[in-house]
């Protein structure tokens, strides 16, 4: 058994749908990036690469890259699966955290956990999303910005 962790954090920006877990977020405001900007998708791929030490989403789907521009994240984790899952690598389980002072992700969760189940290909028990404020503190207290954490278990 393997364990890693993965972090990202993105701007808030106008004129962008907010995508998170691979759901569209009812607000006035998106994430920035060189993809859908879907930050806890992001902490996802990057923890289960960690724990296969494969490097990082970067490395895989380079954000100066054109193909991978605005690109659906969930794209991105179903290949990063492919990679763990070439290798004989099997995902046990995600736990993931947001971090956003607004808006309030409760009314999403369900979905976005079924959605990281569907593209992990695991059952909805094992995967896990939270999510917190700062209460009012740093760059997500301020409502800048949102960021992730995940952490993932994979069986070599």
């Amino acid at each position: 058994m393997r364990v890693g962790i993965g972090l990202d954090a993105h701007a808030m920006i106008e004129g962008k749908k907010l995508i998170l877990g691979g759901v569209e977020i009812d607000w006035h405001k998106g994430l920035e990036g060189h993809s859908d900007g879907d930050a806890l998708l992001h902490a996802i791929c990057d923890a289960l690469l960690g724990a296969a030490a494969l490097g990082d989403l970067g490395q895989y789907f380079p954000s100066n890259d054109q193909e991978f521009k605005d690109i659906d994240s969930r794209i991105l984790l179903r290949r990063v699966v492919e990679i763990l899952n070439k290798d004989g690598k099997r995902i046990v389980n995600i736990d993931a955290v947001i971090v956003a002072q607004k808006p309030r992700m409760s009314g999403y969760i369900k979905d976005m956990i079924a959605n990281i189940a569907e593209d992990t290909n695991l059952p909805v028990s094992a995967v896990s999303v939270k999510s917190t404020s700062t209460d009012y503190l740093g760059f997500t207290g301020r409502e800048e910005g949102i960021a992730t954490q995940a952490i993932a278990m994979i069986e070599m």
